[in-house]
């Protein structure tokens, strides 16, 4: 099972979309509302009888609820889906996307810095936190902006941030990750079996979340190369 953190976010997360009260979504699965609360707080882990009746309840797939996957049927997102998923109306909005969303990207990075652990190799590893980093800070600085927020409160300037420096950042952070691992084949280091069966033996659940995010990345990517031809 994945964590119980994870699960009693994503039943929560599911009551509240469906506008029901604790106490109403307790009665409607047989159990009491203190409970309830407790699965929904992550102070009690339930047992497999009550994922079943809860899956049932809110209609969606075990790998759902357990925050494995984007798909309420259990299967893989095209990239379409994901996209139609942010439109007004459909079941994944709001909260319930933004949460899986996160969890789909924590469990993918989480695996990449695994693979990277096992390389033992500093110079990738602070690589590849440097481009995730630049990344996260132009994404929020973006939201701080456009929020209103004041910008004194980081020490690049507005205009050098609009400029593209962390974009600049992120493609020499992508030069040293690329160097540093051309440099480890080169050495002959023994490098990780990167095969489906090995990665999902070695991170079980959380090898899901990567194939999501390449799989939706790929597709995105492959579709404007598509538009330039």
């Amino acid at each position: 099972m994945a964590s119980t953190t994870e699960f009693s976010r994503t039943l929560s997360l599911l009551r509240q979309e469906r506008g029901v009260s604790q106490r109403t979504a307790a009665g409607d699965l047989g159990i009491s509302q203190a409970l309830l609360s407790h699965y929904e707080n992550g102070i009690r882990e339930p047992g497999l009888a009550f994922v079943v009746k809860a899956c049932d309840y809110y209609h969606v797939s075990a790998d759902f609820i357990l925050g494995r996957t984007l798909s309420r049927e259990g299967n893989m997102l095209t990239e379409q889906e994901i996209l139609n998923a942010a439109e007004p109306g459909n079941i994944l909005q709001g909260s319930v996307l933004a949460t899986l969303q996160s969890k789909l990207l924590s469990g993918a990075v989480g695996v990449l810095f695994g693979l990277l652990g096992k390389l033992n190799d500093k110079a990738s590893i602070n690589a590849a936190a440097g481009y995730l980093g630049s990344a996260v800070y132009q994404l929020y600085r973006h939201l701080y902006r456009t929020a209103g927020a004041n910008e004194a409160y980081f020490s690049l300037d507005p205009a050098a941030c609009t400029m593209g420096t962390a974009e600049a950042d992120m493609k020499l952070s992508e030069i040293q990750y690329t160097r540093s691992l051309r440099s480890l084949a080169a050495k002959k280091a023994a490098f990780p079996d990167l095969s489906n069966e090995a990665l999902t033996a070695a991170y079980p659940g959380r090898c899901q979340s990567l194939t999501q995010v390449l799989s939706t990345a790929d597709a995105r990517l492959s579709g404007l190369t598509e538009k330039t031809r």
